[in-house]
This record gives C-alpha cells, sequence and structure tokens, in this order.
C-alpha cells in the first residue's frame, strides 16, 4: 500500500500528523481486506449448509411424488373387475385353472388386507421385485435389466445430437433474426415439433430404407444388439437417433433462441459492449452461459416426453429397449411389466428434475443456495 510521506523540511507537528495518518490508512485497509475475507467466508459457511439443506428438501419431495405413484398403482389394483382373481386371469390368461389363480394370489399378497398389501408393495419396489411375467417366462426386473440400459444409450445419444444441433440453430437465428433464413428455420421447427415421432419415423422407413427410397440404412434394429454395437452400428442406430431427436431439435432451438435474445438485451451484455467486445465474444462469453439455463430446465422437464417418445420410435425400429417392451406388454395385457416401467419411469423424472434444480448453480454463478 502507498503510504504518506513527510515532505522535505516540514515541521516535527507536520511530520507527526503525516506518520499518524499513514498508520490509519494501513489500519483502514487491513480491516477492509479482512472485512471483504470473513464475508466471503460467512457466504460460504451460509451456502454450504443451505445448499445441503436444499437437496434433503428435494429429495424428500421426489420421495412423496414416487410414493404418490405406488398409491396411484395400488388403487388401480385395487379396483380392478372381479378383485384379485381378475387380475390373475389378466395376468395368467384366460385358460388358467383355480389352482394357479390360487397360486397367484398368495404368491402376490392379494389374500391380505389393503393396508399390509400396500406395505408388501412397497417392500418389494424397495427391493427392485416388480413381480413376475407368464408371457416372458421371467422376472420383470430381469426385463427391464436386459432393456434398459439399452433405452438408456438411445435416449442419451438422441439428446446429445439435439443439444449439438439444438443450440448452435438457437445462436444463429439470434444473430440472423428477422431475416428469411430465421423464418425458415422458425417454420420447420413448428412443423418438427408438430410432427408426430411415428410420422417421421415411417417417412424416413420408406425413403432411406425401401425400394422406394435409397437403401441407406436398416429399417430396424436387431433383437439382440449389444451397448458397443449400438455405437458401431450406424446403419441401424442412425434412424431412431434421429427420429427421437428431431423434435427436441425443434423445442430446444426455440427456446435457445428466445432465451438468447432476452440475454442479449441484458445490462452486462451492453456494458461488454460499450467496452469494446466483439459480437462473438459478446455471445459466446457472455450470453450464453445464462441463455443455457432454461435449457437445462427443459432437459429435466422432457425426460417423461423424451422417453414417452422412445415408446412410440422403440415400436416403430423394433428396438430391443424398455419402450418397446412396455407397448408388448400393454398388448398381451401383462400388469406387472407395464407396472415396472412405469416406476423405473417415474424414479428416472423424479432424478431429472432434481439434477436440472442443482445444476442451476453450475451454469450460473449468479443463483446461490443461502439461508434468508
Amino acid at each position: 500500500m502507498h503510504l504518506p510521506r513527510p515532505a522535505a523540511g516540514a515541521s516535527l507537528q507536520e511530520r507527526r500528523y503525516t506518520r499518524i495518518s499513514a498508520a490509519g490508512c494501513a489500519g483502514s485497509g487491513e480491516r477492509s481486506q479482512t472485512g471483504r475475507a470473513s464475508g466471503l467466508q460467512r457466504r460460504t459457511k451460509q451456502e454450504s449448509p443451505a445448499t445441503i439443506s436444499y437437496i434433503i428438501r428435494r429429495l424428500l419431495q421426489s420421495v412423496i411424488v414416487v410414493l404418490g405413484v405406488t398409491l396411484v398403482v395400488f388403487l388401480l389394483f385395487q379396483f380392478v373387475p372381479n378383485g384379485p382373481a381378475g387380475l390373475a386371469r389378466t395376468d395368467l390368461g384366460s385358460r388358467a385353472t383355480p389352482t394357479q389363480i390360487h397360486n397367484f394370489i398368495v404368491s402376490n399378497s392379494l389374500n391380505l388386507p389393503w393396508w399390509d398389501q400396500y406395505w408388501h408393495l412397497l417392500d418389494n419396489y424397495l427391493h427392485l421385485n416388480f413381480g413376475y411375467s407368464y408371457h416372458y417366462n421371467e422376472p420383470v426386473r430381469a426385463l427391464i435389466a436386459q432393456r434398459l440400459p439399452r433405452s438408456l444409450v438411445l435416449v442419451g445419444m438422441s439428446t446429445v445430437l439435439a443439444l449439438l444441433v439444438a443450440i448452435p440453430l438457437g445462436i444463429y437465428q439470434t444473430v440472423r433474426r428477422n431475416t428469411a433464413s430465421d423464418y425458415t428455420l422458425t417454420a420447420l421447427s413448428f412443423i418438427f415439433y408438430a410432427m408426430p415421432s411415428f410420422v417421421l419415423g415411417s417417412l424416413l422407413i420408406l425413403y432411406l430404407t425401401s425400394d422406394a427410397g435409397v437403401k441407406l440404412f436398416a429399417s430396424g434394429v436387431s433383437p439382440n444388439i449389444s451397448i458397443g454395437q449400438m455405437f458401431t452400428s450406424w446403419h441401424q442406430m442412425t434412424l431412431p437417433v434421429v427420429t427421437l431427436a428431431a423434435i427436441t431439435v425443434a423445442s430446444f432451438s426455440r427456446y435457445m433462441r428466445s432465451s438468447m435474445m432476452d440475454a442479449l438485451t441484458e445490462d452486462y451484455v451492453r456494458t461488454a459492449k460499450a467496452k469494446g467486445a466483439g459480437r462473438a465474444r459478446v455471445i459466446f462469453r457472455h450470453a450464453l452461459r445464462n441463455a443455457l439455463i432454461p435449457i437445462i430446465t427443459l432437459l429435466g422437464l422432457a425426460l417423461p416426453g423424451i422417453v414417452g417418445g422412445a415408446v412410440i420410435t422403440e415400436t416403430i425400429f423394433n428396438f430391443p429397449g424398455m419402450g418397446f417392451l412396455t407397448y408388448q406388454a400393454a398388448t398381451q395385457f401383462d400388469v406387472y411389466i407395464v407396472v415396472g416401467t412405469t416406476i423405473v419411469a417415474t424414479v428416472a423424472t423424479v432424478v431429472g428434475s432434481l439434477l436440472a434444480d442443482l445444476l442451476y448453480a453450475v451454469v450460473d454463478p449468479r443463483i446461490r443456495y443461502v439461508r434468508s
């Protein structure tokens, strides 16, 4: 710190006053630095418990949501026509013998009072026991374990592709807003957003796999495809990934365009422009990070729609994932598979929403969970 010095030839009183002023300046500077450091420490100490408290509250809310879904599933079981016997005939088939029906009711605890039934249901779900599929002659847990990783890879690949296309597309539309290219891309986004996935998938199969078009890709996916083959068999995976990503791109690009336009009107962007920052620096250094916040929100909230779209997409391309398993189980009245996949999709949705909330602070440093 630069301290004042007495001038040459100054009197004794002036020299004494200069030393007192210098000591005061040094003390105030030290107090200022100490105050800033203590303030930062207090803020850090406040943020950490507040973040933990927020995570605990969100986890409790997530547990309540999952319990609510299990309660709805339990009530649906209770209102099946003809009671437990009707549920047994639905799952075992119309030719089930009375002995088979009785064994089904006892093995699934359907002969107990309703509160004991619900307790057994929760206990089974906590142990990932979703029942037994008599159509596949396998536990539902084993079927989900086989199909779920493939669906996760499919959804992950389509989501990454959608983000890689939608974010630059939204930025480009912002830069070229109110031009012919912006209007054209906006019209295409609305078309793809309104187009059902089964229509888009059918068109891709018609023009890119059949004799009526160009045979570039396979019209379906092998039922025994492995996780590793999904990353190398591009002729099988291209159409399912593109079909699932196209609608997501249409939605994400519109949100990205709107969010980027709002970010470019903020005060800090105008300040950066006033300091001489170029367009690329303003967009990618200052505005992009805040413009990505709605996309992160959309990722968590769009997860149910992506999973629902995966059911249709997997069915069109015979993709051996959880969506196709759910469709087959619904057409075969395999109740326990439908319930098991519903519970798994609910947990995935809740986890996605929780991660989206926690990623806010990572993307935008202005967002902190601090105790009020």
